[in-house]
This record gives structure tokens, sequence and C-alpha cells, in this order.
């Protein structure tokens, strides 16, 4: 048995090659990005109206007095989408404009509409009045002010969330480069596993793929379910994993058999074969058994979760997803930091995921409750969770007030810090 840290090397050691693939920006949620994107234009492409309003040519304020307001006239308007405004300009001029109109030349800053007097009255608008100096730029946004064009939007490694896919519309970008999604082939493994509803009380139902499959689009794969391996189907495993050396598959998972049970015949299975990265049982609570493996001169690897339903979700999590973001070049993401809320204990020895629950206080702190019910084979805990608590090795007593790790279950802390 390793520790947590030791199994987090091998796994970082281990990579696997991941090609690329263009693909259309509106369909890259969730996707990480291979090189920096950059933006084809100037955004704003204009220099345009940042409130509904008149514009005019501040210069032409510079002798005006407050008791001796000048006329402008109103030569036209301008809407936000309009080609640009050809008409001759002279000296007291004006142009109604809506927000996001291209501001003409000769004309430099923008007038709201709610400081407007007009002449000679609201019905009639021909000229505004205007008793007072204004400055230069008012209310106008640049061309170019937001991005340049050639600035980098997205750099590499970033995975793609909704609000990079705004930005790359906005910017015209069609398509990107991405890595391909990885293509993981699950199977579920026991003779007690099964895909019915309706069970005797000596079988289990099959939650651990469903959980897995349904966190394919959080987690950057695609999902294959291999169906359930019966306890004397090591030799078809091994023919599986043949077969996988030659597809498309990336990465197998298999769900319990790795113990030290007599049935237990992942391990057999798998050592089998030529391995250039290997190991069997981490110190951590849940989840002991896991199981990783790269095959050699193979772009392949296999995961060994255990079957318990909560030692297999804490080991997807903590193993499996920081190996598909590693692989993937993403960054590694941050832990977010939370107070404890209670005292909690564990063996010095083991590193423990704590199915827990974060909060903030009224004064805007961050807390995090580890709950009730920590045993692996508890659901209830998991459903109230909202978050994972990661308590390291070389301690064992963990008290009220001190700082701790956490990440979301379901999604990567990258998605939100």
């Amino acid at each position: 048995m390793i520790s947590y840290d030791r199994a987090k090397k091998i796994l970082k050691k281990a990579i696997i090659n991941i090609k690329d693939e263009k693909i259309k920006s509106i369909n890259s949620l969730n996707r990480a990005v291979s090189k920096n994107i950059y933006s084809p234009i100037n955004y704003p492409s204009g220099d345009n109206a940042a409130f509904d309003g008149y514009a005019i040519n501040s210069s032409h304020t510079r002798n005006i007095k407050k008791n001796l307001p000048q006329k402008f006239k109103i030569i036209g308007l301008i809407a936000a989408g309009n080609k640009p405004f050809k008409k001759k300009i002279n000296k007291f001029d004006s142009v109604e404009i809506m927000t996001g109109g291209i501001i003409p030349k000769g004309f430099d800053t923008i007038l709201p509409i709610e400081q407007i007097v007009f002449f000679p009255n609201k019905k009639n608008k021909k000229y505004i009045l205007i008793n007072k100096k204004l400055k230069k730029h008012n209310h106008v946004r640049f061309v170019g002010s937001d991005y340049k064009k050639k600035e980098i939007i997205l750099k590499k490694n970033t995975i793609i969330q909704p609000n990079h896919i705004l930005a790359l519309k906005t910017l015209g970008v069609k398509n990107i480069i991405v890595k391909k999604k990885i293509n993981i082939l699950f199977f579920s493994t026991g003779n007690e596993i099964s895909n019915n509803d309706n069970i005797p009380n000596w079988k289990v139902r099959n939650s651990n793929r469903h959980y897995i499959k349904n966190l394919s689009d959080n987690f950057l794969f695609n999902f294959k379910n291999g169906g359930i391996l019966k306890d004397n189907h090591e030799q078809k495993f091994k023919s599986k994993i043949r077969t996988m050396l030659t597809s498309k598959v990336d990465i197998i998972i298999t769900s319990g058999a790795v113990s030290a049970g007599k049935f237990d015949f992942v391990p057999n299975a798998i050592q089998s074969f030529n391995l250039s990265d290997y190991f069997k049982g981490v110190a951590i609570r849940p989840g002991k058994p896991i199981l990783f493996a790269k095959i050699k001169g193979k772009q392949k690897a296999i995961f060994g979760l255990p079957g318990n339903p909560m030692s297999s979700a804490a080991c997807f999590r903590f193993f499996v997803h920081p190996y598909l973001e590693n692989i993937l070049g993403a960054n590694s993401e941050n832990p977010i930091k939370a107070i404890l809320k209670n005292d909690f204990s564990k063996k010095k020895e083991f590193t423990r995921f704590a199915k827990s629950k974060l909060n903030t206080t009224k004064n805007g702190k961050i807390e995090v409750e580890i709950l009730k019910g920590q045993e692996s084979f508890r659901i209830k805990s998991f459903v109230k969770s909202n978050i994972w608590a990661l308590l390291p090795s070389g301690k064992s007593k963990f008290k009220k007030g001190e700082i701790v790790d956490c990440f979301f279950p379901n999604q990567s802390n990258s998605t939100f810090l």
C-alpha cells in the first residue's frame, strides 16, 4: 500500500497522449484548448455609444455659458446596427444615437437622453440645447477597448466554460483546436451486480455505472458501457484489454473485484500484461483497494475502482478526474479553503475524503461541516453533501476552526475558481 501523495506522482508521470481535433466553438463546452485562441477582430469594432442620447463635437461647447445655451441641430438618427452615418457634419450639429450605434467622425462625445432639453419642444424636436462645456469622450466605447485584434482570448489548456463560448461567438471565432474527448470503457464486476430495478436482497443495483456515466459531460470524456463481468470472467476481461489495445478506447475503468477476495480477479488479469506503471492499494478512506496501470508501449491506461458506491465515487474524483485533466494538459485545480465547523478524527496514516457540507456564514466566511455517516456504505450523507473535504495523512485529529481543503464532487473546482 502506498501513500496518496505517491499515487498522485505515479499518475502525473504515467500520462497517455491524446490527439487534437478542430471543432466548432459553439460545441466546445468542457473541452481542453490545445492552442492559444486569438481575437480575429477589434472589439468593439468601432467607437460606439454607451448610452442612448445625442452625439456632438465637444469642441463646439468650449465657449458655451450657462445662461446662454447653444442650439445644436438634430441632423439624423443612428441605431445599433445601422450602416455608417455619411451626412456632412457642420458646426453645432448633433445626431440622435442609440446604445451601440457607431459614432460618426466629427462627433466625439455623447450627451445621455436624460440630460437633453429640446427646442422648440419635445413634440417638435429640431434642436437640442446645451448650456455647459462638455468633456471629450463622455459615454464612448472605443474600438478595441475590450479586445484588440490578435489579443489572446483563451490560453492553451483552458477548459472551456459557457462564458468562454459567449466571448468566442461574440468575437467571431468559429473553429478552435481542442484535445479529443477521452474514450472510457466501463465494466461493472460481480455476480451480485444487476441492471434490474426489482432485485432480491442478495443482489446490488448497478449504480456506479450510472454515476460515472452522468459525470461524462462535466469531466471531459466519452462513456461506453462494457457491461457486467461475472466472478468467473477473468479470461473475458483479459480479452477485453487485448481488444482495447487496438481500439479507440483510451482508458478502461472497472468497478469492483480489486480487493483481496477469492473472486477479485481484476489485479491478476491486469498484471498479466506488460505494464510501465502500476499501483494497487493506497492509504485512503474510502477506496483503499484502488488500482492503476499503464500498458507499456501503448497509450492506454486502466483504473480499478472499488465496488462500494462511496469508494468508487471518491476514487473517481481524486484519482481518475485529476488524471483526465493531466493528460488533457489542463491546469491543476486548486482546493477551496474552508474553516472546519466541527471536530473530526481519523487514522493518522490515511488520507480521508469526507462527505461534507459547504456554506457561508453571515459575515462571509466559508465553512465546511463534516457530516455524520462517513462509513463507505452510507449514501444518505453523500446525498446531503455538496463537497468533499480532503484531510491529509500525518495527522489524526482535526479541530473546529482549522482550514481544510475542499473539492466539488461533480464538477472540477476549476469550473468555479
